[in-house]
This record gives structure tokens, sequence and C-alpha cells, in this order.
């Protein structure tokens, strides 16, 4: 695959971008866009890092990405079929800047305003299903159109943050590659034993660095956020993988103390794993 620049550009004029990501695994390397994003997941399953949160995400997910949010998505590694997003890019000025200023457009400012911590959408999604796969085979008018009654349906629907800071310094290049290697080290050894040598080593900074330049930027410290990472990974196998014992979920979710695993675990969902899973 090839990587990208950490700021993505847009892709020729258009003032909506409407795309189909279609791959065994989504992009996976932290990056950012001038455009606001609304993407609905068809097919697959696995994590969104999107400033201080990490976040599920599964087919039927309705997810709306803020204009210069860096994220990444992270498919889970056991999928056996592809993954398949539709999304559409578009800013604040696309259509014009006094476009999204028409009084027609109750509500709007509002939507823009929940989008810069991003947010998922929790009622309308078949409905909005709908409007989506329409968009495949319209034109730029037509698509416009379907985009304005999506919007619309947006504005009025249930939705949860996905994020409860976002660092509103932008990055540069060299910060977003930088945070990219770390990210990357921590999804890919995140049930392994990391010390804090290690990550900061991936960042080419020191450990006093690291930890000011992390804490800064995700309002967590280092290992907040990879207990967070772990705990919503035990959260998916406690869906998936109902087979599998509570010790069993701890190890593969990076802790190897089970009596840890259920204290941290309580202290960020405010119920046992065992709860959890009957819960559910």
């Amino acid at each position: 695959m090839k990587i990208l620049p950490f700021k993505v550009p847009k892709p020729g004029k258009e003032s909506l971008v409407y795309q189909e990501d279609r791959e065994m695994r989504f992009y996976d390397k932290l990056h950012e866009h001038e455009e606001i994003q609304i993407s609905y997941i068809l097919k697959g399953r696995g994590s969104l890092i999107l400033g201080d949160t990490v976040n599920e995400y599964k087919p039927g997910d309705i997810l709306i990405i803020g204009e210069k949010i860096p994220h990444v998505f992270r498919s889970d590694s056991d999928l056996q079929e592809e993954s398949v997003m539709y999304s559409l890019f578009f800013t604040k000025s696309s259509f014009g800047k006094d476009f999204f200023n028409l009084s027609d457009l109750t509500g709007v400012e509002n939507f823009f305003k929940k989008s810069d911590h991003g947010m998922k959408i929790a009622s309308q999604q078949d409905l909005l299903y709908k409007k989506f796969e329409m968009l495949k085979g319209q034109n730029r008018m037509q698509r416009l159109a379907t985009f304005l009654q999506i919007l619309d349906i947006l504005i009025h629907a249930e939705s949860t943050p996905l994020s409860s800071f976002i660092y509103q310094k932008p990055y540069s290049d060299d910060e977003g590659k930088r945070m990219n290697d770390v990210l990357q080290f921590t999804l890919d050894n995140f049930q392994e034993n990391i010390a804090l040598e290690e990550v900061a080593e991936k960042a080419n900074m020191s450990k006093n660095a690291f930890c000011r330049y992390f804490k800064k930027r995700t309002n967590k410290t280092y290992f907040q956020f990879l207990i967070d990472l772990r705990i919503e990974q035990a959260c998916k196998l406690l869906y998936n993988k109902k087979d599998l014992s509570i010790g069993a979920i701890s190890e593969l979710s990076g802790f190897p103390n089970v009596a840890n695993f259920n204290r941290k675990f309580k202290e960020l969902k405010h119920m046992t794993p065992s709860e959890y899973r009957a819960n559910i």
C-alpha cells in the first residue's frame, strides 16, 4: 500500500467527493484532510483512533470526522472478507463561502460544531444507508441533492461524540509522521509489555520529552491511552468471542493479571467484564 502524506490532499477540483473504499484493510496510517468526512461502514470492523479516544467501528456505523482531525482506522487482524466504507468529503466552503449560512440550512452550524470532536450517529442508520446506496450511480448534481438530504437527516439524528479532546494546533508533516510511528507501534504491540523507553525511541525522543509531547497532543499520558486501547480490544472480544473465558480475554488484551484487568475495565466501563458480556 502506498503511504500517503500526513495531510491528504483534496482530489481534483470536486466540491463534493464521493468515495468507496473496498479493501481487506482500511488505510491504517494516521492522516488528516481539510474536508469533513461522513462515512457509512458497510463491512468491516476495527478501531478508530481520533483525538484522545479509541473507538470501535463495525458494520452499520455512520461516522463523522471533522476537518483537520488526525485519525487512523485500524481493521481487526482476523477479518476474512473485504472491508467496505462509503464516504462523502466536503468543506464548509465547498459550495461557496456563504452557502451554509443560508436561512434554509438551519441546524447546520450545530452539526459543524459537533463534528469538531467527531461523532457516531445513533439513529436513522437504515434511512442513511439507503441514501448512501443512491450515490453510486448519480451524477454530480444528483449527488449534491442526495448529500443535502443526508445532511438534513444527520442534523436531526441522535449522535454520540467520538472524542472529548482534539489538539487545536495543526500538526506538521513531521509531527504527523512521528505520531503515526508511535500509534503503529502501539497498535502492533499493545498485547505485550511495552516499556516507555521503547515507544520514546520510536518517536526519536527522550522519555521525558516524549511524555510531554504525547500528553500535550492527546490530553492523556501514553499509558492511559494504552489502557484505553486494551480495554476496547477486550470489549470487542467479549462481544465477538463468547466462548473465551475472562482470563483468556484479559491476556489477549494485554493484561497478564486478571485482577488488574477487572479493576481497569470497571474504571472505564463502570461494570465488570462479566457484567459487560451479560448486558450485551
